[in-house]
């Protein structure tokens, strides 16, 4: 008797021995740390499970493991396209459940002073999975939808920002986030306030994208550049804005090439209606992408008499301001010398 209970012990033993060595194995393979390095895993819509298994491959310890924990729980036909977060520590279950549910990480985009909405979508298109011709015939059939001529037209609704997108966004879903934006900005009070300045919506749009060119983005300055531009307009003057003027000599180059850094005078003759000093009045769209602030800065524009300004040499990205001609040549004056003791051309 005691020779057989010795026998049991040590079958029991070893069955303890060798369950907890393929229980350690199993927990290893499902649940143990399988990733060698971090980083950004990208699976299209038309990913399969080898293209997957590639993709991720160069990020695991063990690609065998995780292929078969993926079997397991059929990730080989149940998977979400998107941009996964490959994190240090991260197990095999933990990968396949995420990849699985779709549960990619965002991305930030930098909505920044485009000139044109096609400037925008080229930036925007290389963190999404459409390339950017997809999103830009998107972007233009939205406009088309909304009478309008193409995506160029859709320019006032993108604010600058940052936003936080997925990489499988769609142009229809990247499109209603910021028109969502743009009408929770049009608020009762700031619709009042666009009917008491007789302007309309895309005017005040085209002031707001000269109010942020001239100002850099400050807002230091925005409220009284903004009531310069009113007071030139409502005397007849032509704005005579120089963002306006490397805008239209640009654009005449498709914004091709180095933009122009100094507006010279052979500049200034560009035909344009964008070209403030060519023509009259105010510009026919913004000529860039604008912020909250500029809109708020001409729907509130600061009442004063200003109707000339200059770059202020000595406090640089600010102006001199004043509503005397011969002041003014003097302060432009100022400012070409600083530009020519600078070298800039």
């Amino acid at each position: 008797m005691k020779q057989n209970a010795r026998i049991i012990s040590i079958i029991a033993i070893l069955l303890l021995v060798v369950g907890g060595f393929f229980g350690y194995k199993y927990y290893q393979k499902f649940y143990g740390n399988n990733v060698a390095k971090e980083g950004y895993v990208l699976i299209p819509h038309s990913a399969n499970f080898e293209s997957i298994l590639d993709s991720i491959s160069p990020f695991l310890k063990n690609k065998e493991d995780f292929e078969e924990v993926a079997k397991s729980k059929n990730m080989d036909r149940f998977f979400q396209a998107g941009r996964y977060k490959i994190e240090a520590g991260t197990d095999n279950t933990h990968l396949v459940n995420m990849i699985k549910a779709g549960n990619q990480t965002e991305n930030s985009f930098r909505i920044g002073d485009f000139f044109t909405v096609y400037q925008m979508i080229g930036k925007v298109a290389k963190k999404t999975e459409l390339d950017s011709l997809r999103f830009a015939e998107d972007l233009n059939k939205i406009a088309a939808d909304k009478g309008l001529k193409n995506a160029e037209d859709l320019k006032k609704y993108f604010f600058i920002d940052t936003y936080n997108f997925f990489w499988t966004v769609t142009p229809d879903d990247f499109f209603k986030k910021f028109e969502d934006e743009y009408n929770d900005f049009w608020t009762p009070e700031r619709k009042a306030k666009e009917q008491q300045l007789g302007l309309s919506r895309d005017q005040i749009y085209a002031l707001a994208s000269l109010v942020y060119k001239e100002t850099g983005g400050k807002p230091d300055e925005m409220k009284t550049v903004a009531g310069l531009y009113l007071n030139r307009h409502r005397k007849g003057m032509k704005l005579q804005s120089d963002p306006t003027v490397i805008y239209a000599v640009n654009k005449a180059n498709n914004f091709e090439g180095t933009p122009i850094k100094r507006v010279l005078y052979k500049h200034l003759r560009e035909a344009s209606p964008y070209n403030t000093y060519f023509s009259a009045g105010i510009p026919p769209g913004p000529i860039c992408m604008v912020d909250k602030n500029s809109v708020d800065a001409v729907l509130n524009a600061e009442k004063n008499d200003f109707i000339f300004m200059a770059a202020d040499p000595d406090r640089l990205g600010f102006h001199r301001f004043t509503a005397s001609d011969t002041e003014h040549a003097k302060n432009a004056k100022d400012y070409q010398q600083w530009l020519n003791s600078k070298n800039i051309r």
